[in-house]
Parts: C-alpha cells; structure tokens; sequence
C-alpha cells in the first residue's frame, strides 16, 4: 500500500464476506507495540461497482455508526453485486469516546485529508482512506450527524458535479436516498479540491461521493434512523448492486444552498426563537443570551445577518462567544 503504515486484516480483492481491523500502530506507555483497531467489513460478488460506506468520522455522530451496523449483519454477498466496503468507525479513537475529535490527537478526521502516512493517528487515517481505499472505489457515502452540539433534519449533502455526467451520478444518489432536504453545495469539487474532507478527497480520487447529516445533539432519533436505513438500500439498489430489493415510492427533496451561520458575541445560556424548518428574515432576532451568573444584566439578542430557514440547530444551552447556533439555507432557486 502506498507509504501507509497501516495493515489490513482484510483482502479486499477476495469474493464472499470478510471483516477484521485495519491494524494502526499505537505506541503508549501500556502497550509498546501496540495498534488501534479501525473496523472494517468487506462484501463482494463478481462484476459490479465499489460502494465506500464512512461512519464515525466525527465519534459523536451515531445513526449513521449503527445503520452502518445494521447493514453489516444483514447483508450476505450473495444479495450484492460488486463490492462494498464498510467503515463503521473510522476515526476509532474519537468513536469509541464518543467525541466530535480524536482523544489522542484532538484531531478532526473531516478537517485531515488528505493526511500524513507519518502523521498522528487522526492523519494516518485520512491518508489511507484517501490514498488505499479511495482508490478502489466508485462510490462513496459518508454518514455524519449533527454531533453534540448540533442537530440536523435528515439532509442530504453533495456538490454540483465538475461535469455533466457526474451532476447526474450525484443527482442518481441524492433521488435515491431520498431525504426530506438536500444541501448542495455551491462550488469546489472535481479533482482539483483542495477540501480537507472525506467528500474533497472522493473529488480527488474521481470518486462520486454523497454526504448525510443525520440528526444529532448526542443522541438516536427512531425516525432518522429509519430513514438512513431506507435509504441505504435505496442508494444500493439505484447502483445496481442491491437487485433483490424493491424501493417504496419517492417521497422528494427539497433541495438547499447553506447561506451562512448565526453565532453568539457573548457567552452564557442560549435561548432561541427557532426550531429547524422555521423561517428567518435578514436581521431578525432569533434567540437571546442570558446571564444567570449577572441576572441584573440585559439578555444579548442574537440576530441572524441571512434570510431563509433554519437547516441546524445549537442543541447545547450553554455558550460560549463564537459557537454557532443556527445554520440558515434558502432554496436553490431562490439563490
């Protein structure tokens, strides 16, 4: 493998099912030859596409870790086509603490591409999902949450596509997962992203590559989770590689550009005026800081500088100065 330092438990070339660890040299006072272990989990059955599945990129972020689960113990490779390769905890160290960043390295795995094969843990990743297993792939889906401090609707996350086949590819996969919102993106992609993403580095490897935000504040919505489950089978069957499976009918996107953050100037406890869908004028106040520390001092009002609706929400009632409260999106054709 190129330069990594990583070893494989796995071959990715062999047919049937196989799972093990990626093995990441992690040398510590407890262990001195001893490695993190990365989850990984291969199906593969004759001719067909590669499908790269990411969880647990950020450790907090959990529908898309346990669908990801689901998805292992109930496919068989006899159900597919080609070859799907599943990542349940990518970054493990943050996953298994359950922490946005790694707890040895703070390292933000969608803040690392493309990485250093000599790097700290959180670099080594990156490096070889970006230079191993980004390769071998067609396809990419990288599942996300809100994390701790946020949360989202079920919402789908792509770019334009830097040409017109591949607008269509990620039109394809944006119908068939089929979330109640899609966030597209407005620019960057193709093989000259210099993104630090796992989605900038599927541009880079011509790999077609979707991201999803699927919920979040620290916890497991019954419903979200249902609708990534749905829709992972649904993104199969769309590339063929899922044959058996027969979708429900469509129930649409309605597709978004981000306009921007609203963020706190002063700290304290969070009060807002909004809940995810709302609607928001330019200059509006959507929520005001208290101080129960100084209760004699005025709340601060928050006023949000973007029009449109609310895509993400603080879930967290304490801030700080510079925490983001609300993501605003407008539709795209009102963009």
């Amino acid at each position: 493998m190129p330069g990594t330092l990583i070893t494989s438990e796995v071959n990715f070339e062999a047919p049937g099912r196989q799972t093990g660890f990626l093995r990441l040299p992690h040398s510590v006072h407890r262990s001195a030859y001893g490695w993190l272990p990365v989850p990984v989990t291969v199906l593969t059955n004759g001719k067909g596409p590669t499908l790269l599945m990411l969880a647990g990129v950020h450790g907090d972020e959990y529908e898309g870790q346990i669908a990801l689960t689901k998805l292992v113990h109930s496919l068989t490779p006899d159900q597919i086509r080609g070859r799907i390769i599943i990542l349940t905890m990518v970054n493990f160290p943050a996953a298994e603490a359950g922490l946005r960043t790694s707890p040895i390295d703070e390292g933000n795995l969608n803040r690392a591409f493309p990485g250093d094969p000599g790097g700290t843990p959180t670099h080594m990743i990156a490096h070889y999902v970006e230079s191993v297993l980004m390769p071998m792939a067609d396809h990419m889906v990288d599942l996300h949450s809100g994390g701790t401090s946020l949360c989202y609707p079920p919402t789908l996350l792509r770019g334009p596509g830097h040409d017109e086949t591949e607008a269509a590819r990620l039109k394809t996969l944006q119908a068939a997962f089929d979330l109640p919102y899609t966030w597209v993106f407005t620019g960057g992609g193709g093989p000259k992203s210099t993104a630090r993403t796992a989605l900038g580095a599927a541009n880079r490897k011509g790999v077609t590559g979707i991201m999803a935000e699927l919920g979040g504040g620290g916890a497991v919505s019954r419903d979200v989770l249902r609708r990534t489950e749905r829709g992972l089978r649904r993104v199969l069957h769309a590339l063929d590689m899922l044959p058996s499976y027969t979708p429900d009918a469509a129930q649409g996107t309605r597709e978004l550009n981000a306009r921007g953050s609203v963020f706190t100037s002063e700290a304290g406890l969070f009060e807002p005026f909004k809940d995810i869908a709302d609607p928001v004028a330019e200059g509006e106040t959507v929520g005001m800081v208290h101080h129960p520390d100084t209760p004699w001092q005025a709340p601060d009002p928050v006023r949000s500088e973007y029009q449109g609706m609310v895509l993400c929400k603080r879930s967290l009632g304490q801030v700080r100065r510079g925490d983001a409260v609300f993501q605003i999106a407008a539709d795209v054709e009102a963009t």
